[in-house]
């Protein structure tokens, strides 16, 4: 089979891609929207759009493998069309961390707000953020950027700390909080699972630079107790 035909079927799946991609961020954009609104509405569309998405991923995976059978690629060309069906499983899995909290909206929104939303549309918004970075990064073919965007993960995981622990404090002086606190603690916890994602991404592009497997962003080492 001609180079070229490879070549645009690699732009192609490239493109689909950002598709893909585009659709996700606007999924976790309309999820917290729908949270601070308390618009169950807009809630069930993002929840109803998941199915769309999980068919471009499958469309995605389906054409690699064809990609791979037909064209034979060499080991670097490899590389990239296994970047774009890891990219594509992982933005998957970000859409149903944004069906998650449209359905957590659903049964928060009939109540009134337990505190003011600050520091979640703060974890969407980094969130979304290092998605559309780490992408620019596969298309730049750039690691290094990709190690450096991974690292700011970080920041979505001190915020969730501090999400934790502010509404452990509401559920221990008013246990008639529990339920919204823990509703909550559960949308933070999909945001914090959405960052975790993007470092994937990351470690995805580092393979399809460097064919190397790299850890990004490790959780730190602990001592073992000493006997």
């Amino acid at each position: 089979m001609p180079r070229e035909t490879l070549d645009e079927g690699i732009k192609a799946l490239q493109g689909d891609l950002l598709k893909m991609a585009d659709l996700v961020d606007e999924a976790i954009g309309r999820a917290v929207k729908s949270l601070a609104e308390r618009d169950e509405g807009l809630a069930r569309q993002v929840i109803a759009a998941d199915e769309e998405i999980n068919r471009a991923q499958r469309e995605i995976d389906e054409r690699c493998l064809v990609l791979i059978a037909t064209q034979q690629p060499l080991a670097s060309d490899l590389r990239v069309i296994l970047a774009i069906s890891g990219i594509a499983t992982e933005l998957e899995r970000m859409a149903d961390h944004a069906k998650g909290i449209a359905q957590l909206t659903k049964r928060l929104a009939p109540q009134p707000h337990l505190k003011p939303l600050i520091d979640i549309p703060r974890m969407a918004e980094k969130g979304r953020s290092l998605l559309r970075e780490q992408l620019e990064a596969f298309l730049a073919h750039d690691a290094e950027r990709a190690r450096s965007l991974a690292k700011q993960d970080d920041e979505m995981d001190a915020l969730y700390d501090q999400v934790y622990r502010e509404l452990l404090i509401f559920m221990m002086d008013d246990p008639r909080t529990i339920t919204r606190a823990t509703c909550l603690i559960w949308v933070a916890h999909n945001l914090e699972r959405i960052g975790d994602r993007t470092t994937n991404i990351g470690e995805r592009v580092v393979f399809m630079v460097t064919g190397e497997v790299e850890e990004l962003n490790p959780p730190p080492q602990t001592e073992a107790p000493h006997g």
